[in-house]
């Protein structure tokens, strides 16, 4: 299904700390820049089809009270030289630390009277709030305007009417035999053919390449680099590769076929659009090949004895029809996750409605961080990825994250009409599963979630999956 996005509601912007205000009074100068709270940055692009803003304001009497109670803690907590501790003059305090104080003073005041507005207007923010026409001094009203974007309001009307083909997920034969292939491959014993002679069908070669893709433009997926102007080669040393084999490419046998070891030789491949390798799916690469040696393969027996090797099977027997369920249920997990995604882009075809720009920014931001990580697994340098594009690669990534985020505000909508809910019961298995592949107690994790928000992020996702299989059971046929 779909990657969850990030609905997060407004952030507090929480006061300074104790020890934040002793390294003030211990000497820091204030006289030549802003505090680091409130650098003025750009802020992001909203939506305006979504936005809406708001006026407020807040007496002069209460933002007198506030700036009071926060100088006399500056006055409790400063330690400055010539005055005891808690006996520094309120005019002092005014002069060393103004800034901070009416930073303070605004953190508390706006986060606190824009929450009330909100809660008074009944209004949902899904981004955080840009502040305009602010206006704050000791003894008068502190007025400000707050942009905010909030959710679309969607009609799925007819969601329930998408025709969804029921995918057969019956595992062929064929398919069987080239899982049980990879496994003997994998227990399979290679000696070098010393006999001078060319290579035959049923032959393997072991070669070392290098190929290079053709004159095509760079992009960054999920899955790390998928294109590349100037991409890095493709190399390899010591591959075995069978000639005419199940798995080997036309134009790998053709090119090996008649060869001799340490012979050299130059060709293209062009990959099909399904190819495994997303990377080279649909491309055209140039190799350069050398064929090192000529190899034979012969595979262990398929008794008992060898299916006992294999894990805890009894017979051989035992092993296939484990392996075959294993098998048909990752095909048909596969069928039916596409199948699923071919009823959400349905939906997102059909219903037509404005996106929150935040949520949006949120999941480019996931899906380059993910491209990043696999970019680093691969071998990229931090320092070659600073010099990656990130303005095009951002755009790039747009179009996607638009359907993302619609697919999730679409599956959220139909829940609430279905009345699909995570039950508790769900939820405890889930954070179950995470501290035991995190190795941590369930209930520091809880905690953990809890505090950060994770949890609630987790229920979104797991109620939008419960939602998606729910109706494609339902309209598959």
């Amino acid at each position: 299904m779909t990657e969850t996005t990030e609905l997060e509601h407004t952030a507090e912007t929480q006061p300074e700390t104790d020890e934040q205000i002793h390294e003030h009074a211990e000497g820091h100068d204030h006289s030549g820049h802003d505090h680091a709270g409130h650098t003025h940055e750009a802020q992001p692009t909203l939506n305006p089809e979504l936005m809406l803003e708001i006026s407020v304001e807040v007496d002069a009497d209460t933002v007198s009270k506030a700036f009071r109670r926060v100088v006399k803690k500056y006055q409790k907590l400063a330690r400055i030289p010539g005055f005891r501790v808690g006996k520094v003059p309120e005019t002092v305090i005014k002069n060393r630390f103004g800034k901070d104080v009416r930073q303070e003073v605004l953190d508390e005041l706006v986060s606190e009277r824009f929450r009330q507005e909100i809660v008074a207007q009944g209004i949902n923010p899904v981004s955080q709030p840009q502040l305009t026409n602010l206006m704050l001094v000791d003894g008068q009203p502190l007025q400000f305007k707050a942009a905010f974007e909030v959710l679309p309001q969607i009609d799925v009307t007819g969601y329930d009417s998408v025709e969804v083909k029921k995918p057969d997920t019956a595992l062929t034969d064929d398919e069987f035999e080239a899982e049980l292939a990879r496994v003997l491959d994998a227990h399979g014993t290679v000696e070098t053919i010393e006999e001078d002679r060319e290579l035959v069908d049923g032959d393997w070669a072991e070669i070392e390449f290098k190929g290079q893709i053709q004159d095509l433009a760079q992009t960054v997926g999920e899955e790390g680099v998928e294109n590349a102007t100037e991409s890095e080669p493709i190399t390899g040393e010591d591959v075995l590769i069978e000639v005419g084999g199940k798995n080997t490419l036309q134009a790998f046998t053709e090119a090996l076929r008649g060869a001799k070891a340490g012979q050299e030789m130059s060709f293209e491949v062009t990959y099909p659009m399904d190819f495994g390798e997303p990377k080279l799916a649909g491309q055209t690469v140039k190799y350069d090949l050398k064929v090192k040696a000529l190899k034979s393969k012969s595979f262990p027996d398929r008794d008992d004895e060898f299916a006992k090797q294999l894990g805890n099977y009894e017979t051989w027997a035992d092993f296939e029809q484990q392996l075959r369920e294993h098998a048909g249920g990752r095909k048909k997990e596969a069928l039916e996750s596409r199948a699923k995604e071919e009823m959400l882009a349905q939906w997102i075809e059909r219903y037509q409605f404005p996106v929150p720009e935040t949520f949006v920014q949120q999941q480019i931001d996931a899906r380059l961080d993910r491209g990043l990580r696999a970019l680093a697994q691969q071998g990229m340098t931090a320092d070659d990825m600073r010099k990656l594009d990130f303005a095009r690669l951002r755009a790039a990534q747009r179009d996607q994250s638009v359907a993302e985020v619609k697919a999730s505000l679409i599956l959220d909508r139909i829940a609430e009409q279905e009345g699909i809910e995570v039950t508790s019961d769900e939820m405890e298995r889930e954070l179950l599963m995470a501290s035991l592949q995190a190795r941590q107690p369930l209930e520091t994790m809880r905690e953990q979630m809890q505090r950060d928000g994770t949890i609630d992020r987790i229920r979104e996702q797991m109620r939008r999956e419960k939602t998606g299989t729910a109706l494609y059971e339902k309209l598959a046929k």
